[in-house]
């Protein structure tokens, strides 16, 4: 949440909050009075508590003034961000955890033998790049040699370090797996709400002379990787900005870098700086005076919304729908079977219903096909409300593992736990699930973590009545725009009507509640349990039959997948599967082996 998010709700509660910060004051008309910060007794400032205005303070014998979050950093003596973390608690807000997920281990770097910039150096900073011995001193710049040290600290603590050549462009970590993070936290007054973004180091030193604060990404302009980890590591430290300018070069990587980070910081409060110059550093070299700087922020824009291009834009994908074969536009991941991947595939923005009757080996499906997406490097939220993180972790983890005889050992456990580790996230909750609170974590999960894949097992465990069809078709169509906004794949696994039996597979007039769930769905997916099989191999083994008869009876599949609907594919049809007890997974042939997604050495215990 923003700060401005978190102000709308102490304002709710705006003459409680008063109370609580300033106990020694008292109600006056619409305001609570007191006679400074400290609370001494006085009325030279006042708390708005109702009618217009509600949540704003004004010391009028300072001039001081600002909203409720102003107000509790200042009479606690505190910063933004603390403030902001002891309101969310007063009010009862927490940030998602995901269980099953480890961070990430990173290594700090050594603080680097450097001086003051002195020499060669110190001319170069100043004479050529332009910065005064202020900012120098602000971004605790060093120097070795002929090369300007960067140190990226974040709450005093020296998070990643980089050196830089004055006599070439490159840069370099100092050490081997640092955290990625942003630059210039140093820098960044405590109670500031808005701060820029910048492609380079150079370029936020140079705003920070201009009177701005600003950050600098960590590895350039880009798509992909260079952004998601930084992302993934500041996200929580970025909730104290209302606003964030980016401003980023004005070239490919830079308009790159910016759509991703818009899309993971949020549209709402990010804004578009078009600077005079390619970049910041240059506007500084070439002269652009303060009040050129100021107006270019002052016209900053958010970025068109994603909904809204030019049919040109398409040509790629355009192609790509005649000649699928030379790649491009449409992104998406194969299943775990090899022999259904020319038919069916899971492409980004698709829902995808897995239904069947109980015991027919959903979830089973499920968890194959998020392994096969974490396989093909895509991350994956799996929201089970019926087993809890233990079980299907464990359920899970012998998939993982793919073994056709014995346990993983502990140590193959923890390779896999390991594997894990930026690939799988679990929303931890079991029972029946609150929807809002289940768009809140997904949504969290996709912006922080770049998550492209979300797993709801299943609609029964949604809180949603079963006779209640208009509130299912609306969260299905919640589920359609979370999928459609945030270019993700959601499987969801749905339950079929009771039939006369279960020996015959059910269909896409089977799945239960409202018919708009299928409507509304990419591709809908029946896992069928062959339960005739065992039912005739345990009749032939009781009445004595040969055990070529039975071999017989074992070549039939033990599942059937079976594709109802595809809307972006042509093809329709089933799969036939074997069952391998062991390893948990659905095999494509009756001796096939189990797929070992993690490799390991001595897997058997």
């Amino acid at each position: 949440m923003t700060p401005r998010e978190i102000n709308q709700s102490l304002t709710l509660q705006a003459f409680e909050v008063a109370k609580m910060l300033l106990p020694q004051g008292k109600r006056d008309g619409h305001e609570w009075r007191v006679g400074n910060l400290d609370g001494d007794p006085g009325k030279s400032l006042g708390v708005r508590i109702s009618g217009d205005k509600t949540g704003v303070w004004s010391d009028f014998a300072t001039g001081d003034s600002g909203d409720l979050l102003d107000l509790w950093q200042k009479t606690k003596g505190i910063s933004i961000k603390d403030a902001i973390t002891e309101a969310k608690s007063y009010l009862g807000i927490s940030d998602p955890t995901f269980h099953g997920h480890r961070e990430k281990q990173y290594q700090r770097p050594e603080r680097p033998k450097c001086h003051k910039p002195e020499g060669a150096v110190k001319d170069y900073l100043i004479n050529v790049r332009k910065f005064t011995e202020a900012t120098l001193k602000a971004f605790r710049v060093g120097f070795r040699d002929r090369q300007v040290i960067l140190p990226f600290m974040r709450d005093n603590e020296l998070i990643m370090c980089k050196w830089r050549s004055i006599d070439d462009k490159a840069t370099q970590p100092t050490t081997a797996n640092q955290e990625p993070c942003l630059f210039g936290w140093q820098a960044i007054p405590d109670d500031v709400r808005h701060v820029a973004i910048t492609e380079g180091e150079f370029d936020a030193m140079a705003l920070y002379e201009y009177g701005i604060p600003a950050l600098s990404v960590p590895f350039g302009g880009g798509k992909g990787a260079k952004q998601t980890n930084w992302i993934e590591n500041e996200y929580p430290h970025l909730e104290r900005f209302d606003v964030i300018y980016l401003a980023l070069d004005a070239d490919k990587t830079g308009r790159e870098a910016t759509v991703e980070i818009i899309e993971r910081l949020g549209r709402h409060r990010c804004k578009l700086v078009n600077l005079p110059e390619k970049d910041a550093n240059d506007c500084l070299k070439e002269g652009v005076s303060f009040e050129q700087i100021q107006q270019a922020f002052d016209r900053a824009v958010v970025l068109d919304p994603v909904e809204l291009k030019s049919a040109a834009d398409f040509r790629d994908e355009i192609i790509a729908e005649f000649y699928p074969e030379e790649g491009g536009g449409e992104r998406a991941f194969n299943t775990p079977w090899d022999k259904s991947n020319g038919n069916l595939k899971f492409r980004m923005a698709e829902l995808i219903l897995i239904n069947g009757v109980n015991g027919h080996g959903k979830s089973q499906v499920a968890g194959q096909c998020s392994l096969s997406a974490m396989h093909q490097l895509e991350r994956v939220c799996i929201a089970s409300m019926e087993l809890p993180p233990r079980r299907l972790l464990g359920r899970l983890t012998k998939q993982a593992a793919g073994l056709k005889e014995g346990l993983p050992t502990k140590e193959y456990i923890h390779a896999i736990a390991d594997w894990y580790a930026d690939k799988c996230w679990i929303f931890d909750v079991v029972g029946t699930a609150k929807t809002k609170r289940l768009f809140e974590v997904f949504e969290y999960a996709r912006k922080r973590y770049g998550i492209t894949v979300f797993v709801i097992d299943s609609l029964l465990k949604c809180g949603i009545p079963e006779d209640d069809y208009r509130a299912q078709k609306a969260f299905v169509e919640q589920l359609c725009d979370f999928k459609n906004k945030y270019e993700c794949v959601v499987f969801l696994v749905t339950h079929s009507r009771k039939g006369e039996n279960e020996y015959s597979p059910t269909g896409k007039m089977d799945v239960k509640g409202s018919g708009s769930i299928t409507d509304l769905a990419d591709t809908l997916i029946t896992a069928f349990r062959n339960k005739k099989k065992a039912k005739n191999i345990s009749k032939a083994e009781q009445d004595g039959e040969s055990e070529e008869a039975i071999a017989k009876l074992e070549e039939m599949p033990d599942e059937y997948l079976i594709v109802d609907k595809q809307r972006n594919g042509e093809w329709e049809g089933s799969v036939a599967l074997w069952w391998c007890k062991n390893s948990n997974q659905y095999l494509p042939f009756q001796n096939s082996r189990p797929v070992q997604y993690v490799k390991y050495q001595r897997e058997v215990a």
